[in-house]
């Protein structure tokens, strides 16, 4: 009964605080703008586009227009996500018609990336930033990249920069960009349902990080 009022009493305290905020477009504003970090990075050896969330055709549009425009030599795509469920699955005969990159080297081709270019690096475990990080991260240096760019949905991009700097520090020079043609917007967001959802989504991602992360290993 304790842990039931107490999450009656979190749930009506989050109702007025949105309340409050609805009634304040600045801060509303605010609290979308601080989501997105866009560093107008410099020329590097690849573009990586980040696979976990969701809007994920708009990266590999921004990832094509870095390609296009010289400011990267290669195009670094990750999926093959599995979970248990899946690999029983695969246990009974099930295989994929085509391997998992297929389309995305499609895309991208279509956008003026020839496959030649275009690295793909699978991550069956990555489920969150943090193990995609982890995943792809020390793949790119085992393979020789030092320096690259991100991009990630818009909202994304704080927090996923965060912890890919965080994560490598020397090893991997990482600037970020946000998918333009993104459809997430930081001055109305408020008024869009699933945008809603994103942005407590990436808030309430940032406590978790912070408490499993940061004051874990204090």
């Amino acid at each position: 009964m304790a842990i039931r009022r107490s999450v009656a009493v979190i749930s009506v305290l989050g109702v007025l605080a949105l309340a409050v905020c609805y009634l304040s477009a600045p801060l509303l504003t605010f609290v979308g703008q601080w989501l997105v970090l866009d560093e107008k990075p410099e020329p590097s050896d690849a573009v990586v586009v980040l696979y976990t969330g969701v809007e994920y055709y708009p990266r590999l549009m921004e990832a094509a227009s870095l390609y296009v425009k010289g400011s990267v030599g290669k195009a670094v795509i990750n999926g093959n996500r599995k979970n248990d469920a899946l690999r029983w699955i695969e246990t009974q005969g099930f295989k994929r018609c085509c391997p998992w990159y297929e389309d995305k080297f499609r895309i991208l081709g279509v956008l003026g990336v020839p496959r030649e270019d275009i690295v793909h690096i699978g991550a069956e475990d990555a489920y969150d930033t943090v193990s995609e990080a982890q995943i792809v991260g020390d793949a790119l240096i085992r393979k020789g990249y030092r320096t690259i760019i991100l991009t990630t949905s818009k909202f994304h991009t704080r927090r996923a920069a965060f912890i890919w700097k965080n994560m490598y520090k020397d090893r991997l020079s990482v600037q970020i960009v946000p998918a333009r043609t993104d459809p997430y917007d930081p001055a109305g967001w408020w008024k869009h349902g699933r945008q809603i959802r994103w942005v407590l989504a990436e808030y309430g991602a940032w406590v978790y990080y912070w408490w499993k992360h940061m004051l874990g290993s204090s």
